[in-house]
């Protein structure tokens, strides 16, 4: 049963940071990427990071391009998601998904944007952030 758990939420000021985690259990961890998303009430989601299966490639939405940063550590089942220079309007649910690839209407080039993103099994509970001072 895949099952994804996430960390690291919490309230912090304009101009600080937080690092989230995401733990995976019930697939081969090493085999999918994994991508932070984040929901807040009335706004979209939006596909924040995704880290590739493959090593070193990684994706980041405009929105936060400089100032956070993905990672996984595959020994440990683990997404990392650090954010540095928080704004207010990062403040959403932030919650993980698994996926055969990155690449989709989510992240990648602009010809990507007709490839579904296709969770592979359930999304994260996930974990609230909120920046505020």
């Amino acid at each position: 049963q895949v099952q994804l758990v996430e960390s690291g939420g919490g309230l912090v000021q304009p101009g600080g940071s937080l690092r989230l985690s995401c733990t995976a259990s019930g697939f081969p961890f090493n085999e999918y990427a994994i991508a932070w998303f984040r929901e807040a009430p009335g706004i979209e989601r939006e596909g924040v990071s995704c880290a590739s299966s493959e090593p070193g490639f990684t994706f980041y939405a405009d929105s936060v391009k400089g100032r956070f940063t993905i990672s996984r550590d595959n020994a440990k089942n683990t997404v990392f998601l650090q954010m540095n220079s928080l704004k207010p309007e990062d403040t959403a649910n932030y919650y993980c998904e698994a996926s055969q690839a990155c690449r989709s209407s989510f992240f990648g080039s602009p010809s990507d944007a007709e490839i579904d993103w296709v969770p592979f099994g359930s999304r994260g509970q996930g974990t609230q952030v909120t920046v505020s001072s």
